[in-house]
Formats: structure tokens, sequence, C-alpha cells
């Protein structure tokens, strides 16, 4: 059950994903401390891999529609790289390992409720941006797209194991006036680049930490599948679903993983079992298995693995 959980788990954040162009981690990280347990770092490492393949196929999609602002693109991206390094860089800290690692844990849910209620406030919104042109786009200020956009992308994306897409795409409407559509466009444009860079440098991260890489690439393969099949159908409904009816399920979904995981922290921080793993399976305790190899979990369950 478990591994069809995060089958259907990697379906669900690559529509998700695809169609906001916000990467896919808000779903896939509090869905695996739900199914797992508690491990932030391991699965950032995981999620972080997957938000690449997720991408892809929808920057595809975007410029298929031609609603990709290369100058905007252009500027974000350094920065970004440069916010991702020093997010990831922060998260690897000793105030965010070990017995305190329930703090990125904790920080994590903060954000994800954060974010319910900032998608929340778009839903009521009727506020609708005009079109922006390419012409116009390489005319905005060099300093508010690189500073206020592209900074802060990366820095969340380093901190928390996400895309940054959450936070690219709110900016890039609220500070350069870029309108919907575009702002995702841009924004899974972006992702890509950040994506990469801060996968391979959170797994490193993590490996100099004695922490178990092999565990976020085994995950990662069991997402990757159908997060990238969601990824490429969600990148087309961006341009043909209601945006209020997707920002209400995303809402719902937020609410529910931000929920749900301070919960799990809070148990996990006053010693109550139920905050651990859940107890697997019957399937899985009796060592059935998809494929040649399984992940191990620290309570002794084993998650099936492709």
């Amino acid at each position: 059950m478990e591994y069809l959980a995060l089958v259907l788990t990697g379906l669900a954040a690559g529509l998700l994903g695809g169609c906001l162009g916000i990467g896919g981690s808000v779903i896939m990280i509090p869905a695996m401390h739900i199914l797992l347990g508690p491990a932030q770092h391991i699965y950032q490492g995981a999620a972080m891999i997957v938000n690449l393949f997720v991408v892809v196929p929808s920057v595809v999609q975007h410029r298929r529609a031609g609603v990709i602002l290369r100058p905007v693109v252009r500027a974000t991206i350094p920065a970004a790289l440069l916010g991702v390094l020093l997010g990831v860089w922060i998260s690897d800290s000793r105030w965010f390992h070990g017995a305190d690692e329930i703090r990125l844990a904790r920080a994590f849910g903060v954000f994800l409720l954060y974010e319910a209620a900032y998608n929340l406030y778009r839903l009521g919104s009727g506020r609708v941006l005009p079109e922006m042109r390419e012409d116009v786009a390489a005319g905005l200020p060099w300093w508010r797209t690189t500073l206020l956009v592209g900074l802060p992308t990366g820095l969340i994306a380093g901190l928390l194991g996400v895309g940054g897409g959450v936070l690219a795409v709110p900016l890039q409407q609220l500070v350069l006036r870029i309108p919907l559509r575009r702002a995702i466009a841009n924004s899974a444009a972006t992702i890509i680049v950040v994506s990469l860079v801060g996968a391979i440098y959170k797994n490193l991260a993590n490996a100099r930490a004695g922490l178990e890489v092999m565990r976020s690439l085994q995950l990662a393969c069991v997402l990757i599948p159908t997060a990238m099949v969601g990824g490429y159908w969600g990148a087309r409904l961006t341009h043909v679903l209601p945006r209020r009816a997707l920002r209400g399920v995303l809402v719902v979904l937020l609410l529910y993983c931000g929920m749900s995981l301070l919960k799990r922290c809070e148990r996990v921080a006053a010693g109550d079992p139920r905050g651990a793993s859940p107890a697997p399976s019957s399937a899985i305790s009796a060592g059935v298995s998809v494929g040649s190899a399984a992940l191990l979990e620290p309570a002794g369950r084993v998650l099936p693995i492709c």
C-alpha cells in the first residue's frame, strides 16, 4: 500500500506542480512524512530530484504555448542559483540536524499553511493582471527581478527542498506585475536549473552528514515516473483549466498536509509513538517487494522499490 501511495503521490505532485509551476515538493514531502515517518533531510533530497523531472515536460509545453518570458528567466536564474546554495547551506547547519531536524519539518509545515492562506486569498480575488510582452519584460528593473524574485526563490528552495515556484509565482505577480500563466511558465523554466543544482548539493550535504543518500535516490525512483506524466499533463492543463478550481484543490491539500505534518512533529517532540513511522502492512512485513531493491526504514519497515 505504501508503494502505491507513493506512486499516486508522484502523480498528484506532478499534476499540481506542472499546472501551477511549483515543482511538487509541497505535496511529496508531507506525504512521505505521513506514509513513512520523520526523515526531513532524506525527503528533501528526494523531492529536489523529482522536481527536475516534473518541470522538464512542463517547460516543453509552456514553450510550445509561447508563454515563457525569456528576459525574466535570464535574470532570475543566476540569483536563484545563489539562493539555493545558501538555502541548502543553512539547512545543513547543526541547528537543523539530529534531534533538531524537527525544526526544519516544523518550518515546512508552517510554510505549507502560509501557502494555503495565500492561495485562499487569491481564490477570493477576482483581479487579473494584463498580458505582458517580451519587450515589456526586457524593460523590467533588473534589481527587482534578481533580488526580489530570483534570490528568495532559490533561498526557500534550498532551505525547504521545494522547487521554489510556490514563491516565484506570487512574487512575479506582486513585484513584476506578470500575469499568472506567464509567471507559472517562468517559474517552471527557473526551477529546472535550481532543482538540478539544489538536488546535487543537498544530497552531497546529506552524505557529508552521514545520512543515507541511497534512500533519497530510491524514493525518487518511485516518484519520478508518475510525476513526469503528471507534470506533462499538468502543464497542458495550465492553458485550459479554470484557475479557481485548481486553486481550490491546492488550498485543501496544503491545509491537510500542513496540519498533518505539524501534528506529527508535535507528537515526535512529545515522544508519542504515533509521530513515528506507521505500522507496516503485512505484505511489506513479509518482505514482498516490487523489483530488485527495498528501502529499509529506521523502524525496520521495508518499502518496495522499483
